[in-house]
C-alpha cells in the first residue's frame, strides 16, 4: 500500500498586499536579511534574524510555535527557504511575503 505524504507549505502573500500596521496581536514580522540590509531600511516592527547566521534556528526559539509569522527578505528567495525551515521546525502559521523588501511600498 502506498502512503502519500504531503509536506506543509507556507502561505504566500504578495508584499504589495501586506500592511504592517494590520498585524494581529502576537504576530511576528520577521526580516531574514543580513543586519546590514536591515539597517538600510526595514518594515515597521520587524525583527531581524539573518538567514545566513549560524544561529538562525536557535534565535527562533523565543517565537512561539503557534505565532503567526510573516517573513520577508530582499526579493523572496531567502524568505521562501526560511519559511520552509520554520515549518520543519514545527511552526504552524507561516506567511511568506513574496516580492520581498524591494516590493514594499511605505505608507500602504
Amino acid at each position: 500500500m502506498c502512503s502519500l505524504q504531503v509536506a506543509a507549505q507556507a502561505e504566500q502573500l504578495p508584499m504589495e498586499a501586506f500592511n504592517p500596521s494590520s498585524l494581529s496581536e502576537g504576530a511576528v514580522l520577521l526580516d531574514v536579511r543580513t543586519p546590514a540590509e536591515f539597517n538600510e531600511g526595514h518594515l515597521p516592527g520587524a525583527v531581524n534574524i539573518d538567514w545566513f547566521a549560524d544561529d538562525f534556528n536557535s534565535r527562533l526559539e523565543d517565537i512561539p510555535k503557534d505565532a503567526e509569522i510573516y517573513l520577508y527578505c530582499k526579493k523572496g528567495g531567502r524568505s521562501a527557504r526560511a519559511s520552509e525551515r520554520l515549518l520543519t521546525l514545527g511552526y504552524t502559521r507561516v506567511v511568506d511575503l513574496t516580492g520581498g523588501y524591494d516590493a514594499y511600498q511605505p505608507g500602504q
